[in-house]
């Protein structure tokens, strides 16, 4: 495992869904002698003025809210807005916070009827109303065959939206209630207590219903945000240009004052990494957005001219190892929890890359997250236990077990550690390394008969427990693609969970997923192994680079230049 790797995520389901992937370093450029495609990072760009460049191995991205993963603060909260937004914070969980809204949600007694009001006066970049309708038609899209590839959440939870396929035949779905202008009553088919942090995904953004061709949306976004699109070239660069009908005092959720953002696509992050390392001319008002690569991340921790320019997140993503509890050789409790003493997390660690990588992992709920409870079910010691894995095994008149890790090709030292630490306790473990395709065809994909472990990591999209919770260890999430990977289903954790998201009050749902959280690892589906850090470097003419503690990334919506 790399620190390039980005983190699975995961979706708020209600019953099976299609979980999307991401990659930070999906391309890499061979010319190392320029950075970006059309600016340098502090000049002028198009139409003139201070340039901000974004420098991703990225060969192309979408700016359609229908197809986009993208997390609430980064690169298409540039040019469209949501119904709600989030406040990050280095010192305080994510909040939520309005957006187009002029609240996060007013909800009904019975948690299945949800209400927004927007602000009065918003326009699109061309000036025209974006109103509650505009917002109907947006959702409406997301559920068009041919827009595929975005989250998933709204789509299980509105009344009707299982068998719904877009408007665009000229359908629409009456569980999204326009009343006026200005109100949206959303009808869903539970109660769900953290609709309001559904509203913040790409899906909640404006579309006009004149914005033309769907598949070209993604190139041609109608902006609703401080930046509209100005120019698109795929391997190349995008230009975003400010957008003069952006109103600051209606967005509390993003301040800046870049007059264009640059992204700079298809670059090798070793290369960015050293530019900005050196503070060069064309890298000073700029950031990577992929993880500092290893090599470069010992550069410039050694560099005392980076300084503050090398920052890196709090603990984030959950890495963990899932262990198949369909398997015959891990039915047995005695021996799953045997493995949570077994397993050297100081090893692991280490093989990551040290303190700079991670925090040791006990819990399945994330840092960042509110009503998260820290505790601690097994061993205290990160190292492990050995002689109490080998006391478990001996109880559950286990020998000579021998077990398969699957990893993808990447994870090899850190497969490794986890062999290593296993062995300690008699546990012999062949690793199997598999292109990542391979991997997604036996493991989330497949019918579970081909591994008995498997190393993964968890981003989930938004900062809830469900979100940490359902896709890993809901029955609902097993094969078809989804991620419950070690195959665990409890009738008694489904009910629990189903409880906890159906409860509306605050306060009472964090208490009840702290213990759904007890609940799952008590059965020792997985062994939590740390929760990653990530780090990112910026130019010396890059300001209020913030990485909150939700999620491990950078804000984009509040870096400023100067």
């Amino acid at each position: 495992m790399t620190l390039n790797r980005l983190p699975r995520r995961g979706l708020l389901a209600a019953g099976p869904v299609i979980l999307g992937l991401g990659a930070l370093n999906a391309c890499t450029t061979t010319d190392s002698s320029t950075l970006g495609g059309g600016s340098d990072g502090g000049g002028d760009a198009g139409a003139g003025g201070s340039t901000l460049t974004i420098f991703t191995s990225s060969e192309e991205m979408s700016f359609d809210p229908a197809t986009s993963q993208g997390l609430a603060i980064t690169s298409l909260a540039l040019t469209a807005r949501r119904l709600t937004a989030w406040k990050t914070s280095p010192d305080a969980p994510t909040e939520l916070i309005p957006d187009l809204a002029t609240d996060t949600g007013t909800v009904s007694e019975d948690g299945r009827t949800w209400t927004f009001t927007l602000q009065e006066g918003l326009t699109f970049e061309d000036g025209t109303p974006i109103t509650a309708a505009t917002i109907k038609y947006g959702l409406e899209r997301s559920f068009a065959p041919e827009l595929t590839g975005g989250l998933t959440y709204h789509k299980v939870l509105l009344e009707g939206g299982e068998n719904y396929q877009g408007p665009f035949g000229g359908e629409h779905l009456d569980s999204i209630e326009v009343t006026d202008d200005l109100t949206l009553v959303f009808h869903l088919n539970r109660p769900y207590g953290a609709f309001g942090w559904i509203a913040s995904t790409p899906a909640f953004a404006p579309v006009p219903e004149d914005s033309g061709q769907p598949e070209a949306y993604a190139t041609a976004p109608v902006a609703s945000g401080p930046y509209r699109l100005e120019s698109y070239a795929a391997g190349s660069t995008i230009v975003l240009q400010r957008n003069e009908n952006w109103d600051q005092a209606t967005d509390q959720a993003r301040t800046i004052n870049a007059d264009t953002v640059e992204f700079a696509l298809a670059q090798d992050p070793s290369v960015v990494a050293q530019s900005i390392i050196a503070d060069r001319p064309d890298a000073q008002n700029s950031f990577l957005a992929s993880f500092v690569p290893t090599a470069q991340l010992v550069q410039a921790q050694n560099d005392a001219n980076v300084g503050d320019r090398l920052v890196t997140s709090g603990p984030g993503a959950l890495e963990y190892l899932a262990l198949n509890t369909t398997s015959p050789a891990l039915k047995d409790v005695k021996v799953r929890t045997a493995i949570q003493y077994a397993v050297d997390k100081t090893a692991y660690l280490t093989a990551k890359g040290g303190e700079i990588s991670g925090d040791y992992a006990t819990t399945l709920i994330t840092p960042g997250i509110a009503g998260r409870e820290e505790y601690s079910l097994y061993s205290d010691d990160p190292a492990g236990d050995p002689d109490k894995a080998k006391a478990l095994l001996a109880e559950a008149g286990v020998s000579d077990l021998t077990l398969r890790l699957v990893i993808t090709e990447d994870d090899t030292t850190v497969a490794e550690a986890i062999q290593q630490g296993l062995q300690r306790a008699g546990i012999t473990v062949t690793i199997q390394p598999l292109d990542q395709n391979a991997w997604t065809a036996e493991v989330p994909a497949g019918d579970g008969t081909g591994y008995d472990l498997v190393l993964s990591s968890w981003q989930p999209d938004v900062p809830s427990p469900n979100a940490n919770l359902t896709p890993l260890f809901d029955s609902s999430q097993i094969g078809n693609g989804n991620y419950n990977l070690a195959r665990y289903s409890n009738k008694d954790v489904d009910a629990a969970i189903l409880e906890a998201s159906s409860t509306v009050d605050e306060a009472e749902a964090e208490t009840k997923w702290a213990a759904v959280d007890k609940q799952i690892l008590e059965d020792s589906p997985v062994v939590p192994l740390i929760y990653s850090k990530n780090s990112f470097l910026h130019g010396s003419g890059v300001s209020n680079f913030v990485i909150g503690e939700f999620p491990a990334y950078p804000n984009y919506t509040t870096v400023t230049l100067g």
